[in-house]
């Protein structure tokens, strides 16, 4: 276990090293520098622990164990490697590092496998870069088509492809999985919640998963001087902006059960300090247990924003992602509580509030999640933090989890 934790400690340390603002929390953006230089070193430790490497047309990476069954589906474990503006050294790449070490272990160990171990490290979950989320995953199963990936622009009018071709990756790949080839999917994360750490319980079993939408709202208003164009007479975007997103947080109190609203994202145009803004754009992330509550807030928030038309003032909503809240694998729970009882390892059950590639895989294979504690229940921020030694317990656990599931018909 020491030498686990070690080299968990490791692995995080060295990926949190590349980071687009340091001392400022992790910055990692898709088909960026600091997306090259992690996907060079997962790329090497997949090598290193004896796995064949390759990429699809989204810059997703696989590292392969081939199995004695020849064209098995492989069991599959991984997380996202991107991260948000500031954030910190964990929230995806916990899981690829847990990844590695499965491999590391079945390497140590001389394992061939009857069906293949396939490690996956997939890009913009976060949506930092190119809106919506979960690109990859949803990219490889095909729910992402070719023409929308190549239509998608980072706020600097860079596209997905360019972007590819910055960093040396190749475009036109093969992007679409068929999910024959994948037998079952696990995955492991931060809680990015206070739960865990409250009970003092160093695994979650994840039961399911919230569902979410990001919407994009435009505001469009009139540029003018500000002080020589009276009150009266203004069409303000900002404003107009402002008094919606105001009242958005009552939406989420009226459908209640732990619905959630949020705007995180704002751009104002052309945000000059003595000009009337003329256009903004903000994001809206819905997310609620209950479908029926996300598709209530969505429809409320579009009656709400459609309200704002008149004297001079536009808007415009645009569902950039919609997922169904998600129960996972019945079968594959059982099998991950089964294997922390008998490593001895204590465990709860656990639901989702953030979204993660899991969800998405679900439709398409077995798919199971495991949670590990967040210090103080922080993420998406420098200060997040877990515990090697609970990556390591999940690590244990995957690795048991994977040679039943490698095994299993």
């Amino acid at each position: 276990m020491v030498e686990l934790k070690e080299r968990i400690e490791q692995h995080i340390n060295q990926i949190s090293e590349y980071t687009a603002t340091p001392g400022k929390g992790t910055t990692r953006l898709t088909y960026s520098q600091e997306d090259l230089k992690t996907r060079n070193y997962i790329k090497g430790k997949m090598r290193e622990y004896g796995l064949q490497v390759r990429e699809d047309g989204f810059g997703n990476i696989f590292g392969k164990l081939e199995g004695t069954l020849k064209d098995g589906p492989s069991v599959m474990v991984g997380s996202h490697f991107d991260s948000v503006p500031h954030g910190g050294s964990y929230d995806g790449p916990a899981g690829v590092v847990a990844a590695l070490e499965v491999a590391a272990l079945f390497a140590k160990n001389n394992l061939t496998p009857k069906y293949p171990l396939e490690i996956v490290a997939l890009v913009e979950e976060e949506g930092a870069r190119f809106g919506g989320g979960l690109m990859g995953s949803r990219g490889m199963v095909g729910l992402l088509g070719e023409e929308d990936f190549r239509n998608l622009r980072d706020k600097n009018g860079v596209s997905t492809v360019e972007a590819m071709a910055e960093i040396g990756l190749d475009s036109s790949l093969p992007k679409k999985r068929d999910p024959k080839t994948m037998k079952a999917f696990l995955e492991l994360h931060i809680e990015q919640g206070p739960i865990l750490e409250e009970k003092e319980i160093p695994i979650g079993v994840v039961e399911a998963i919230v569902g979410l939408t990001q919407l994009e709202v435009t505001v469009k208003g009139q540029a003018g001087h500000a002080g020589t164009t009276p009150m009266d007479r203004r069409a303000d975007a900002l404003v107009a902006a402002a008094n919606i997103i105001g009242r958005l947080p009552e939406l989420a109190a009226e459908a209640g059960e732990g619905t959630v609203i949020t705007t995180g994202r704002l751009n104002v145009y052309p945000n000059g300090a003595n000009v009337i803004p003329d256009q903004v754009v903000f994001s809206v992330d819905i997310r609620s247990g209950k479908e029926e509550h996300v598709l209530d807030v969505i429809e409320k928030t579009r009656t709400l924003v459609h309200s704002y038309i008149k004297n001079g003032i536009q808007t415009a909503v645009e569902q950039l992602l919609y997922i169904q809240p998600k129960e996972l694998n019945p079968a594959i729970r059982s099998l991950l509580k089964e294997k922390s009882d008998a490593l001895e390892i204590p465990h709860c059950s656990i639901n989702s509030g953030a979204g993660h590639d899991a969800m998405v895989l679900s439709d398409y294979t077995e798919v199971g999640m495991l949670f590990i504690p967040s210090k103080n229940g922080l993420s998406h921020c420098p200060e997040e933090s877990s515990e090697s030694e609970d990556i390591a317990r999940a690590v244990g656990i995957f690795y048991e989890t994977a040679k039943s599931l490698t095994e299993a018909e």
